[in-house]
């Protein structure tokens, strides 16, 4: 009787523990800065996320990889993305650390936590790998099904039209927006249907598989080019932006002080990408950010109805969300330097048929006939548009840092972690501010100790790169991760090693080490490495010791750093700011 007893309490409570682990949704937003969200200091309407993190915790300084796949590659594996073979974008350089795809050495979140009895969902932006044009089967293993997940809904490529997608995919094949029986919203738009179809899987969830918890990750494409969105979600901007960009960072600036996410004795980064009395046509610019918030504001409101579901479903209390940005404001300038291009007065193109599937990231035009316009002053939004907000707009959303997305100064790598879980966030820590710098790397480490899963050494025959992250788990109560190792960054030669308060940075592979205390100087405008030369010498060996195992070098780099590389490759590695 005793055993059967000792096996009814172990069984008692193996199930209590399955009940207790939280489902975890992973949102990520793409080329947002620092302040867009109106809980960061913004004056977009986000109320749905403002809402999750005064019921959560706002960590203050979260990191990415300052770039769009090196991100989702990091965000799906644990790893730096070199070590999962992504350091770059999709295209083979001939050497692990830069293949282009999502490395066999590794797993995603999906397959570390499958065997520990989770159901796995995706919707939206997937960019982890080259193979968007497969010629079979064995071209999709690195697809979402193939790599660990039950249901997906969104697109393999990693831009295109809102309006008319390229890529998109129901599960594992290519479908038109216009002819999926599973969704024909009246006006589609790729915003609301990646939220309404994460929604779905929520209900398809409870209903079929409801014993069990799920993984989902939610990668939106707002508010990545181009700029388009609805005519009602534009039009609440209507004029908000009218005062330019100095006036808008200044309420930024101001409210972010109030909020307490921004210390007077920091100095503010500069003004980049122009004056607002320099700017000839107001028109175009005011509406680049009318648009660009309205993309934000949509997103917000299909978190807002994912949220919904979650309550109706009975899921809300013991869902863990995080939500994060995949890389700071994007300053390329997408569409805005060709000659400007009035819209042709009827189409002058043949029609595509609903089956048709979109081939092309830049669409040659419209379904309807109209040709693509780009160009300065062509102004942002319809379907017929195809144009990025520029410089000094994304310059606004890294307000008060420095740089923009592509960049390991703060503006390109510093962006918001929200994280809310009614039954796991103690009410003491609603609403507060966590400061400790974490990075894209612990969401794996996080999703494997709440999920109770193994972390596995080897999968499907292959050895595994152990995590490079720690569990956020202690954070969200307080307390300290004890991290014991710096965090590096590298990407087009731009280089940082974050350990502790300390920061050494560097843009591009000939440029020199700056250093930076970032709890008084977190804007990094008091360059200290003329009086810290020893730290420095630590700091940058600490770097190229971390380079060397995460495969980063070589590629653009093929010396040590420090040597004069060859002006053709010094050239490649540069950008201009």
């Amino acid at each position: 009787m005793r055993p059967f007893l000792f096996f009814c309490v172990l069984f008692s409570c193996a199930v209590a523990h399955a009940a207790a682990r939280p489902n975890i949704i992973l949102i990520m937003a793409d080329d947002m800065g620092y302040s867009d969200l109106g809980c960061y200091g913004g004056e977009i309407n986000t109320p749905n996320l403002d809402a999750l993190a005064k019921g959560g915790v706002r960590f203050t300084q979260f990191y990415n990889t300052a770039r769009c796949c090196p991100t989702r590659a990091s965000l799906l594996t644990g790893l730096y993305p070199h070590q999962a073979g992504i350091g770059h974008m999709m295209e083979d350089k001939g050497l692990d650390g830069y293949r282009g795809e999502l490395s066999c050495d590794s797993v995603t979140i999906a397959e570390a936590l499958k065997p520990a009895g989770y159901r796995t969902y995706m919707t939206g932006k997937w960019h982890v790998t080259k193979k968007t044009k497969p010629e079979g089967e064995q071209d999709k293993s690195n697809w979402p099904l193939q790599r660990g997940f039950d249901r997906f809904y969104g697109t393999i490529h990693g831009a295109g039209s809102f309006f008319d997608p390229n890529t998109l995919t129901r599960d594992n094949q290519y479908i038109s927006p216009f002819a999926d029986p599973e969704y024909q919203p009246k006006e589609y738009y790729y915003t609301d249907a990646i939220a309404d179809q994460a929604a779905r899987f929520v209900a398809d969830h409870t209903r079929d598989q409801g014993d069990q918890p799920f993984l989902m990750y939610v990668a939106m494409t707002a508010a990545h080019w181009p700029m388009h969105a609805k005519p009602e979600d534009i039009a609440k901007y209507k004029g908000k932006y009218d005062q330019g960009y100095e006036a808008i960072r200044a309420a930024r600036v101001e409210k972010m002080k109030k909020l307490g996410l921004l210390p007077d004795g920091w100095q503010v980064a500069a003004q980049k990408g122009g004056a607002w009395s320099d700017v000839k046509n107001r028109e175009f610019e005011t509406r680049c950010m009318e648009v660009y918030a309205a993309m934000v504001d949509c997103m917000d409101q299909g978190i807002g109805r994912l949220m919904e579901e979650l309550k109706k479903q009975g899921q809300y209390e013991n869902t863990l969300i995080l939500f994060c940005q995949d890389n700071g404001g994007c300053a390329e300038p997408m569409g805005r330097n060709a000659p400007f291009k009035p819209r042709a007065d009827k189409p002058s193109l043949p029609a595509m048929v609903a089956t048709d599937l979109q081939p092309d990231m830049i669409p040659k035009q419209t379904r309807d006939g109209y040709p693509m316009r780009q160009g300065y002053g062509v102004l942002p939004g319809p379907a017929d548009t195809y144009i990025g907000y520029g410089e000094a707009w994304a310059n606004v959303s890294n307000t008060p840092f420095r740089e923009y997305k592509h960049w390991v100064h703060e503006g390109g790598i510093s962006t918001p972690l929200v994280a809310h879980w009614p039954n796991g966030i103690p009410a003491a820590r609603h609403n507060a501010l966590e400061s400790q710098p974490v990075h894209l790397i612990d969401l794996m480490a996080t999703c494997v100790d709440l999920a109770g899963a193994a972390y596995p050494a080897e999968h499907s025959g292959q050895r595994i790169k152990p995590m490079a992250g720690v569990s956020l788990k202690p954070a969200l109560s307080g307390e300290a991760l004890g991290r014991k190792e710096p965090i590096f960054f590298e990407h087009e030669g731009n280089r940082a090693v974050r350990d502790g308060v300390w920061k050494l940075v560097a843009k591009g592979p000939q440029g020199a080490w700056e250093l930076y205390n970032m709890q008084a100087d977190r804007t990094e405008q008091h360059d200290l490495s003329a009086t810290e030369d020893e730290r420095v010498k630590i700091m940058s060996a600490q770097w190229e010791a971390w380079a060397k195992r995460a495969q980063v070098i070589p590629w653009i780099w093929g010396l040590p750093h420090g040597e004069p590389l060859p002006s053709k490759k010094g050239k490649k590695g540069k950008k201009k700011n």
